[in-house]
C-alpha cells in the first residue's frame, strides 16, 4: 500500500528522483566542448526514466506594442541517455559532452546563458536543474572587439535582442555590439558604430557593420531623421586577418565617416 501512494507521490513530484548536473568548468568560448556528468537519485519510489536531455538556452530582448520583454529562446538540445529504470534511493551518473554552436551569445550586459536538465518521465513531473554558464569571447571574436576599441572606441551596450526577419537564422535573436568614439577623428564624424557577428566558425566569421555618421548641419539633421545618415557592410573576415585587422576595420570605417 505504501508503495502505491509513493508512486503517486512521485508522479505530481513528492518524492521522486532527483537531478543534479555537475559541469567541468563554468566558463567556455562558443565552439568549446562542455563536459560534465549528471548524477540522479532515486525518490522513495522506482521510476521509468525515458531520457535524460540538456538544453542550452539564452535570454533575448523582445519587442511588443513597444514595449520590450526579455524572453528566452533554445539554442540547441542534446539527448544524453537511453530509456532506464531508477531504483528508490539509488544513484547513477552520466557524463556528457556536447559542442556550444558557434550563435552563442557571449553573457555580456543582461544576456544569460544556461545548461537545462531534465528527465523525461511519462505521467509524472519531469525533475530539472539549471546551471548558469559565462560564454566568453572566443579568438576570432575578441580580435575583433580588440580592434574596435584600438581604434577609439568603447563599447557601450551590448544586447541580445530579436533578430529583424532579413536577419533571422536558425535562432530568433542577434547580438548586437554597440560602441562609441571616444578619441581621435571618429568623435567629431560618428554617432556610433554598430557590429553584429554572424556565419561563425573557428576560422571565420561574417560581420555585420552598421557606422552612424555624426548630423552635420541641416542636410545631415535631415538625414539623420530620414535615416540616412547610417551605411551598413558586410565584412568577411578570416582567422589569418588578426594580425593586420585594426587596419582592416579601419579601412572600412574610414569609407563611411
Amino acid at each position: 500500500m505504501m508503495s502505491f501512494f509513493n508512486k503517486v507521490f512521485a508522479s505530481i513530484g513528492i518524492g521522486a528522483a532527483t537531478v543534479d548536473t555537475k559541469l567541468e568548468r563554468s566558463s567556455y568560448h562558443a565552439g568549446e566542448s562542455v563536459k560534465g556528468i549528471v548524477e540522479i537519485t532515486g525518490g522513495s519510489a522506482e521510476q521509468n526514466i525515458d531520457s535524460i536531455y540538456l538544453t542550452l538556452y539564452t535570454t533575448y530582448i523582445r519587442e511588443s506594442d513597444d514595449k520590450k520583454y526579455t524572453d528566452y529562446a533554445p539554442i540547441q538540445k542534446v539527448q544524453i541517455s537511453e530509456p532506464f529504470t531508477i531504483k528508490e534511493n539509488e544513484k547513477k551518473e552520466f557524463p556528457f559532452t556536447f559542442t556550444l554552436p558557434f550563435e552563442t551569445p557571449i553573457t555580456y550586459g543582461n544576456t544569460r546563458v544556461w545548461v537545462a536538465t531534465g528527465l523525461d518521465i511519462k505521467n509524472a513531473v519531469d525533475p530539472k536543474d539549471k546551471d548558469y554558464i559565462e560564454i566568453v569571447p572566443n579568438e576570432l571574436t575578441n580580435a575583433v572587439l580588440t580592434s574596435v576599441q584600438e581604434l577609439g572606441f568603447r563599447i557601450r551596450k551590448v544586447e541580445c535582442e530579436e533578430a529583424p526577419r532579413r536577419y533571422r537564422g536558425r535562432y530568433p535573436f542577434i547580438q548586437e555590439f554597440e560602441f562609441v568614439p571616444v578619441d581621435g577623428q571618429y568623435q567629431r564624424k560618428l554617432d556610433e558604430l554598430e557590429l553584429v557577428f554572424m556565419n561563425q566558425s573557428e576560422e571565420h566569421v561574417d560581420l555585420l557593420l552598421e557606422v552612424d555618421r555624426r548630423a552635420r548641419g541641416l542636410g545631415g539633421f535631415l538625414a539623420e531623421a530620414l535615416e540616412m545618415d547610417e551605411s551598413m557592410v558586410k565584412l568577411s573576415i578570416q582567422r589569418s586577418d588578426i594580425p593586420h585587422l585594426s587596419s582592416k576595420l579601419q579601412e572600412v570605417i574610414n569609407r563611411f565617416a
